[in-house]
């Protein structure tokens, strides 16, 4: 059995290893621990494959992460990887959790769409690839008026001010991931979403994994010339300033939601009419105005709007399996009903008043 594991911003960590006994009695055997990583002392490589020998092949990611902390100690030093990353390498070899590459992803290049269909889309198509009526997923959208999307636990009043919203002519929703609010018109942003399984993010923790599925959009940066870097939990920043944001829901069905909205352009004046940005909030970021919060990505390229999302498309399938796709009649049909029922009803706008 065979798992790999690369590592955010670090290194590739490789496991081969057999398994004794069968069920819920089968044990790692013959485990061999590799990688481009740094390590001292070298001999804790073996130290490593010592510990994780006879484990129960159940053992979680935590718990066997804990196992090889004990074995290396306190004096090992670990470069590029760590004892997590050796226990989802194991459980990626025992076929718990699966990589990128052993998925198709479909690419969606979708139509303007209307706010609260936007929300009900990422709902049905997230809990679709958990059904497994479709596979693995990553949509472009496109806005089709002025919209803020608030987070899934912010208060309306306390993030939204109506006066400001009706003379920039906003509409409100409200989406089903935390994190904050976002003021978008159209054009002026660069939105998508990753619908995959919830076994390609298996045994990580929610950074964990913020970092994990962001890692190819910010190779598409670079390859771009913007020096861009994942800030914990959920931005995407640069030397110029912050780029985007992420979200991320995970479902009980076996699906995980991450999407991510990074700014193009902004209109500073009309965002800090409509949003209550709080002085907390700005100071805790390091600036005093909200016009220093953002810098988009038009004028860190001099690029087209659509000429870095198909170099974001072409960055995604260079690295992974991909065809082209679309939003089936059905998904966009309980899509509408979803909009109705749910995401364009006051009872969800205002679920936190």
């Amino acid at each position: 059995m065979h798992g790999e594991y690369k590592v955010p911003g670090g290194k590739l960590v490789v496991v081969d290893l057999t398994t004794s006994g069968e069920g819920d009695d089968a044990v790692l055997a013959d485990v061999v621990v590799s990688g481009d990583f740094f390590l001292e002392p070298d001999d804790a490589i073996l130290d490593i494959n010592r510990a994780l020998t006879g484990l129960p092949a159940s053992t979680p990611v935590q718990a066997m992460a804990q196992v090889v902390a004990r074995a290396v100690g306190d004096d090992t030093v670990m470069v590029g990887f760590s004892p997590e990353a050796v226990a989802i390498a194991v459980r990626r070899a025992l076929g718990h959790a699966t990589s990128w590459h052993d998925h198709t992803f479909e690419v969606i290049r979708g139509e303007a769409e209307l706010p609260f269909m936007q929300m009900a889309l990422d709902e049905v198509l997230a809990q679709a690839v958990g059904a497994g009526t479709r596979g693995p997923t990553l949509r472009f959208w496109e806005w089709e008026r002025n919209v803020v999307v608030i987070g899934s636990f912010q208060s309306m009043r306390n993030e939204v001010d109506p006066d400001g919203v009706a003379r920039q002519d906003v509409t409100v929703t409200r989406r089903v991931s935390g994190g904050g609010a976002m003021f978008i018109q159209p054009g002026n942003t660069i939105t998508y979403s990753l619908y995959v399984p919830a076994s390609l993010v298996e045994g990580l923790s929610f950074e964990q994994s913020y970092a994990f599925l962001d890692d190819w959009v910010l190779a598409a940066l670079r390859d771009l010339g913007i020096q861009a870097t994942y800030v914990p939990l959920n931005d995407i920043t640069s030397p110029a300033g912050k780029i985007a944001g992420a979200a991320q829901k995970r479902y009980a069905s076996g699906a995980v939601l991450h999407h991510v909205t990074m700014s193009y352009d902004i209109d500073a004046d009309a965002m800090l009419d409509v949003l209550r940005i709080g002085r907390e909030k700005l100071s805790d970021k390091g600036t005093r105005s909200a016009n220093k919060r953002v810098d988009p990505l038009r004028s860190q390229t001099g690029l087209p709007r659509a000429e870095i999302i198909d170099s974001f498309a072409a960055t995604f399938a260079s690295r992974y399996a991909t065809v082209p796709g679309e939003i089936t009649a059905a998904e966009r049909a309980e899509a509408e009903r979803l909009v109705a029922t749910k995401f364009a009803t006051p009872e969800w706008l205002n679920r936190v008043p």
